[in-house]
C-alpha cells in the first residue's frame, strides 16, 4: 500500500463520520469520501501539513455542493424522510454524538449552519479552522453555529435512557406491536407520541407523520392484522442511530429498521425505515 493509501485508509472512518453527519445518506457519504480520496492522489502532499485537517476540509466542500442537490431531491421525497440507518450493538457502551431526531433536526438548518454545529460542537473544531473549510470569517462560523445551536437544542435528550432500560422498551414494543396486544402498546406510548415511517415510495408506508397515542395504536394493530401468519423475523436488538431500536427481515425479504426516542419511561417518537435504498448498506453486515 501506497503511503498517500495508509494515511487516506488511516483516516476513512472519521472522514465518513463527517460526510454521514452532513448529509444522513451513507452511499452519499461514501461518494464524497471516494472524490475525497481522488483528490488526495492528485494533491501536493508534501505541502499539507495536517492530512487530517485537509481532508476534513475537502470533505465538508463537498458535502455541501450535495446539500443543495439533496434539498432538491427532499421536497420531492415520497413520504416522510429519515437518514440512512447506522446500528451499534445493544451492549456497546459509547453514546451516539448525533442522534435520530438531532439529524432530523440539521435537515431544518441552511448547509453552511450545519457544517458549523457539526465541525464545532461535534468534532471539536476552532473557528479559526471551520472558517477555512466555509470560506467564512471565525466571527460569521460562530454566529452560524449558535443559530443552529438554538434550532436543534429542543431535540437533544434533557435525560438520557439507561441503555438495559431502552433494550427493555424496544423489546417490549416489538412484542406488543407483532402480537396485536395494544393495550400493551399503548401503555408504554406518551400520549404525544409520533410515528415516522420512511418507504420512499418503495414499500408501502405512512404518507405523513402519524400523531397520537390513538392513531399509532390503531395503526400498529392493523398492520398486525395485515401481518398476521407472516410476521417477519426478528434479526437483532440495536441502537439505530443512537436510539434503542431493533432491524427485523419482513415478509418480503427486505430488512426493516425501527429506532424509538423515550422520555420519561414511554416511547415520545417511533422512526421505521422500510426504503429498501436506504437499508441495502446493512446487508454487509445483518445475517
Amino acid at each position: 500500500m501506497s503511503e498517500a493509501a495508509a494515511q487516506f485508509d488511516a483516516l476513512r472512518p472519521r472522514l465518513m463520520r463527517v460526510a454521514y453527519r452532513m448529509l444522513g445518506s451513507v452511499c452519499d457519504a461514501e461518494d464524497v469520501v471516494q472524490d475525497a480520496w481522488l483528490r488526495w492522489q492528485a494533491t501536493d502532499r508534501g505541502a499539507v501539513r495536517v492530512p487530517e485537517a485537509f481532508l476534513r476540509r475537502v470533505v465538508t466542500r463537498l458535502c455541501l455542493d450535495q446539500l443543495k442537490s439533496a434539498k432538491v431531491r427532499r421536497e420531492q421525497y415520497a413520504g416522510p424522510w429519515l437518514p440512512d440507518p447506522l446500528l451499534a450493538e445493544a451492549e456497546e457502551d459509547e453514546a451516539e454524538d448525533v442522534t435520530l431526531p438531532l439529524m432530523l433536526a440539521l435537515e431544518r438548518l441552511s448547509p453552511l449552519e450545519r457544517a458549523a454545529f457539526l465541525l464545532h460542537d461535534v468534532f471539536g473544531e476552532s473557528f479559526e479552522a471551520i472558517a477555512d473549510s466555509l470560506g467564512r470569517e471565525p466571527a460569521a462560523c460562530r454566529q452560524l453555529a449558535a443559530r443552529a445551536r438554538e434550532h436543534v437544542r429542543a431535540e437533544k435528550p434533557r435525560f438520557p435512557v439507561d441503555r438495559a432500560h431502552g433494550m427493555e422498551i424496544a423489546e417490549a414494543f416489538y412484542t406488543a406491536t407483532r402480537e396485536g396486544q395494544t393495550a400493551r402498546l399503548g401503555a408504554i406510548l406518551a400520549e404525544d407520541v409520533r410515528l415516522h415511517s420512511d418507504g420512499g415510495g418503495k414499500r408501502p408506508a405512512a404518507a405523513r407523520v402519524m400523531r397520537g397515542a390513538s392513531e399509532v395504536t390503531r395503526t400498529f394493530a392493523a398492520i398486525a392484522r395485515l401481518s398476521r401468519g407472516r410476521p417477519g423475523e426478528l434479526i437483532r436488538y440495536a441502537y439505530v442511530n443512537g436510539l434503542p431500536g431493533f432491524v427485523t427481515r419482513e415478509a418480503d425479504g427486505v430488512l426493516q429498521t425501527s429506532a424509538l426516542l423515550i422520555e420519561d419511561g414511554r416511547i415520545k417518537a417511533i422512526y421505521v425505515m422500510r426504503n429498501p435504498d436506504k437499508l441495502r448498506h446493512l446487508e454487509r453486515s445483518v445475517h
